[in-house]
């Protein structure tokens, strides 16, 4: 029995893979293909096409990759026809795979869609096309089942995967023995994002943010986690070319945070993953001029950052577009180092801790899964 599976970045392979594992450990004889990255991959799912292939942030960024994501989803599409799965999983992505559902729907395959896309923050008139075309919503955030069956979409809320996916809470000093840092030294975390745009915006600002670290407290280590499916050399050639000693680690990014004193991280999941490690941390972003004041122009939200959304107040400092300069940004992470600020941060970490609810999302999410597969 085929189940199609799409993820279309880092952070949705990582769930999506734990889905699978979920699905198999359930009902014997399913097989899996589609979309995703090395996760996926591990999971024994048939990848028709890698997710870097899509994987991009912005109005304009997307451009470029405009012909290659239409090859991609046509060839998904004629995958689908040809094998009919039994169900279909969608992962988060809603600009590629809403076209996808609605495909789908016409062949008609039951679609599951996991992580809900943010209509409660900004395009809420997607919500329509969700109840049209997606047979089950699976949620991640607590307040987002009410919102969505209020308006027609069968929205079940299984919990949040990330909480499974970092690793338990532990000191620093245990996180840098298992990386191989120096346990007596303090630890910057640089998470700089996990696409090559982020990498590009991003990486000359918190380069100088660790140099100028580095100055004020020597001594500091300097650890930045590199995202699977980018290269080593990518990230480091910029704090080389800066006289910069860093440790580069292959993914890990939960352990890298939980060896930190404090972290700057590119918003996104990141900053989740990190809050949920309970360190200090400052989350940035930049995007295109263009994508931003699109995005300001429809986004009606106080904040960017998923920590201080689900907080519904400011738990972390949050820097965006023109204000993530390194200035601001060291300026906002210095009084985390230690102190009143740093006290108060780690106690709003601790309440979207418990927010989140328990672990165990993956296989609520695969029961559900199920529930759809074996509908007559």
């Amino acid at each position: 029995m085929d189940v199609l599976v799409v993820a279309g970045e880092a952070s949705g392979d990582q769930h999506a893979a734990a889905l699978v594992a979920a699905l198999k450990a359930r009902r014997e004889g399913l097989t899996f293909f589609g979309m995703g990255g090395a996760k996926l991959a591990q999971e024994g799912v048939e990848l028709v096409h890698g997710s870097h292939e899509i994987s991009v942030m912005g109005f304009v960024e997307v451009l470029p990759k405009l012909a290659r994501i239409i090859r991609v989803m046509g060839d998904l599409t004629a995958a689908a026809r040809a094998r009919r799965p039994a169900v279909a999983i969608l992962v988060d992505v809603p600009d590629f795979n809403l076209p996808l559902a609605r495909r789908l729907k016409r062949l008609g395959i039951p679609v599951v869609w996991y992580i809900s896309p943010m209509v409660w923050a900004w395009r809420s008139g997607r919500v329509k096309a969700l109840a049209k075309v997606v047979d089950r919503l699976l949620c991640i955030l607590p307040f987002e089942e009410a919102f969505l069956r209020e308006r027609g979409v069968d929205a079940t809320y299984v919990g949040s995967p990330v909480v499974e996916q970092v690793p338990p809470a532990g000191s620093p000093e245990s996180f840098r023995s298992a990386l191989g840092l120096e346990v007596a030294r303090p630890v910057l975390a640089v998470l700089p994002g996990s696409r090559r745009s982020e990498l590009a915006r991003l990486l000359p600002v918190l380069v100088e943010v660790a140099q100028r670290v580095v100055t004020a407290r020597p001594g500091t280590q300097i650890v930045v986690p590199v995202a699977p499916g980018l290269e080593r050399a990518l990230v480091a050639a910029p704090f080389a070319a800066a006289g910069l000693a860093v440790q580069l680690i292959d993914g890990r990014a939960p352990e890298v945070v939980g060896a930190s004193d404090v972290a700057v991280v590119a918003s996104g999941t990141a900053t989740l993953e990190a809050g949920l490690m309970q360190r200090p941390l400052v989350a940035v972003y930049r995007m295109s001029p263009v994508s931003y004041a699109v995005g300001r122009a429809l986004v009606r939200l106080p904040f960017f950052c998923l920590v201080n959304i689900l907080a519904n107040e400011r738990v972390v400092p949050e820097l965006l577009q023109g204000d993530a300069t390194a200035e601001r940004i060291v300026a906002e992470l210095e009084p985390l180092w230690e102190g009143p600020a740093r006290a108060k941060c780690l106690e709003g970490l601790e309440r979207v801790r418990r927010e989140l609810g328990p672990r165990g999302a993956a296989g609520r999410a695969a029961e559900a899964v199920l529930a759809v597969l074996d509908r007559p």
